[in-house]
């Protein structure tokens, strides 16, 4: 049985799918080393922004659980909203970036995070602070879903080093935001409020680069709808090249009508059949769950693992640092690990690897998580580096860009869906053992479907072969 939501997902590329002339003045790539520099700087500073709002709660989550009266339970709902956002935002991300376009719709997102983040420390109990967390983690979703997206429209040759970079940008900023919170709250005076809520200049910054992008695209599409009119008034048109962004990224609406239109006249019926619905393709589910269970990891690490450090006496400075350990593999790494995985057929193996350093350091931190901490932040920073991996994975799984949103948008939101029950579970595990031998025990346990499924996902075929 198929909801709208579901039939909308699986027939996102209808009005995307079709080739397109090529638009000379449109960003689908960069026409000049400046303007790849500029695009690429907007992908990093973006990427900065998507994880501040997560990790610089977590190594302030005593003193904000103290102050606003939190139990452990309640805290393990907190850490469960990024999750919870990211599956009910993400699903969106399609429709609005048909509406509106990706790159507004991660300018919007960013606003979102900015205030999010203003608001957060003048909240004065639990239900304010969740609200305000939720609308950063709204702006965070969108943009989560649709930077892969705008990394194959605008880099359509380079996807595998622009997606290393932006995993890059969003491990500094994941990194740098726990290492840095604990000191720049001392620093500005001791209090959580203020050390959480700076973290909304950064946003600005990045949401002021954005703006930037946009009425730059703006601009390009004018001009491609332009050219494509003079075009179809002279009779001349040509076979167009297969879209590598979408016409829903146009903000005119007499060019988005003027390109669709050329396009419908140039098409030609598939020879294959339709595709696949999303919800019935086994390499979208494989690569949804595979998702689901690194981003569990991930966010049990974000929201969990400074406490479990400060549990076993390991001071809250330490205890960030630890954290930004385990953030901070992910900068190098992400930059590496899609080379190699675009080099591989079948990546399956990078799968195994990265779970066997994630299940050596759960024993680690089971058996002594303060003797070896450092030992075992650094192991699991390196399995944490799935998520650059699953990124690679999606742009790899598919050959056109509608099949790279209807991939991206369902690994992402039914990916993040699968994993809101972890962190939840870790803090009734925590509350009700009183100790953390149980929630370690289950979060090795997550290792095992995670692996089983990564190497599902990462056999070589594509999302448009299933039909």
């Amino acid at each position: 049985m198929h909801t709208p939501l579901s039939d909308d997902l699986a027939t996102l590329d209808t009005a995307d799918s079709a080739p397109r002339p090529a638009e000379p003045g449109g960003p689908r790539r960069a026409a000049s080393p400046w303007r790849g520099r500029v695009m690429a700087a907007g992908l990093i500073l973006a990427a900065l922004n998507l994880r501040p709002a997560v990790t610089s709660l977590g190594p302030l989550l005593e003193e904000v659980r103290a102050d606003l009266g939190m139990s452990g339970t309640v805290a393990g709902v907190l850490t469960s909203v990024p999750a919870a956002c990211f599956a009910l935002f993400g699903f969106t991300a399609p429709r609005l970036a048909r509406r509106w376009g990706p790159v507004a719709i991660v300018c919007a997102g960013l606003a979102a995070i900015a205030a999010g983040l203003l608001l957060r420390p003048l909240a004065g109990g639990t239900v304010a602070f969740l609200a305000a967390s939720a609308l950063a983690l709204a702006g965070i979703a969108v943009s989560n879903v649709l930077m892969p997206v705008i990394v194959k429209r605008w880099f359509p040759d380079r996807v595998g080093s622009m997606t290393g970079l932006y995993s890059m940008g969003l491990s500094l900023g994941t990194a740098a935001s726990a290492a840095v919170t604990v000191p720049m709250t001392d620093a500005l005076g001791g209090s959580w409020r203020t050390g959480l809520g700076a973290w909304a200049l950064l946003a600005a910054v990045a949401l002021v680069a954005w703006l930037f992008l946009a009425r730059d695209h703006t601009t390009g599409a004018r001009a491609a709808g332009a050219e494509v009119t003079r075009t179809e008034a002279a009779g001349t048109g040509t076979a167009g090249t297969e879209a590598a962004g979408t016409g829903a990224g146009r903000t005119d609406a007499d060019a988005s009508a003027a390109a669709g239109s050329a396009a419908a006249a140039q098409t030609d019926a598939p020879a294959d059949g339709p595709a696949i619905r999303i919800t019935r393709s086994p390499l979208a589910w494989a690569m949804a769950v595979f998702f689901g269970f690194q981003a569990t990891a991930a966010y049990i690490s974000m929201g969990w693992m400074p406490q479990i450090f400060r549990d076993a006496g390991v001071s809250a400075s330490t205890s960030g640092l630890l954290l930004a350990v385990m953030m901070a593999m992910g900068v190098p790494l992400a930059f590496v690990l899609p080379r190699i995985a675009a080099r591989l057929r079948h990546q399956g193996v990078l799968v195994v690897v990265l779970g066997v350093f994630g299940l050596t350091g759960y024993a680690g931190l089971w058996l002594a998580p303060a003797g070896g901490a450092w030992a075992w932040a650094l192991l699991l920073g390196i399995a944490n580096c799935a998520f650059p991996l699953a990124l690679t994975m999606i742009g790899m799984r598919t050959r056109t860009h509608a099949g790279v949103v209807r991939l991206s948008a369902f690994a992402q939101s039914v990916g993040y869906l699968l994993s809101i029950p972890g962190p939840l579970l870790v803090g009734v595990l925590y509350q009700h053992s009183g100790g953390w031998g149980q929630p370690i025990a289950l979060m090795a346990g997550f290792m095992v479907p995670q692996i089983i499924a990564g190497v599902l996902a990462g056999r070589d075929r594509t999302l448009e072969d299933e039909r």
